[in-house]
């Protein structure tokens, strides 16, 4: 079985737009991703993206603008990413098990890649990304300036210090 970190990907990966983050020129990837990525990577672990993007249901932008933002990130990461799922849709305009807070996205992607819910991370930076991962079994990060007080394992700024801190909780599980 494979471990796996699960990311958001606005607010994690790229810096969160109000009015949805869906042109290139605006994809601005936040500081110490790249780096954070290739450490986990280095260690093993998969690299799954899990991200809502409503503004496909509510006409604002289109699947190929989504894979866009998504082939230029590969590009400027060198690939790092083993997966890029999406939902499309948003209450107002239709419902969908796919969107987060719900779990399909994350029981596709676990089925698929085999991977071990034990070994395996969430890191988000809101409450609708923790949910379905926490009742999927996977411990959670929040990407975050300060606690917000969201129900997870650990309040991080960054993905270097989410690998920093899922690194030490691992070596202390090796030393038990």
């Amino acid at each position: 079985m494979n471990k796996c970190i699960f990311l958001d990907r606005d607010g994690v990966i790229n810096k969160d737009f109000v009015d949805y983050t869906y042109l290139v020129e605006k994809f601005f990837i936040l500081p110490n991703v790249i780096e954070g990525l290739k450490k986990f990577k280095k260690d093993g672990y998969l690299l799954v993206v899990i991200t809502n993007q409503s503004g496909i249901a509510k006409g604002i932008y289109g699947h190929q603008d989504v894979r866009n933002c998504h082939s230029y990130f590969d590009m400027e990461s060198e690939n790092l990413i083993d997966a890029w799922y999406y939902s499309p849709y948003h209450p107002v305009q239709s419902e969908s098990l796919t969107r987060k807070p719900e779990s399909l996205m994350f029981e596709k992607a676990i089925a698929k890649f085999d991977i071990d819910v034990t070994q395996s991370w969430m890191i988000g930076d809101k409450e609708r990304d923790l949910a379905p991962a926490r009742k999927l079994g996977l411990k959670t990060l929040q990407i975050c300036d300060q606690d917000e007080g969201l129900e997870c394992n650990g309040v991080v700024k960054d993905l270097v210090e989410a690998y920093e801190f899922i690194a030490l909780k691992n070596q202390k599980v090796k030393t038990k």
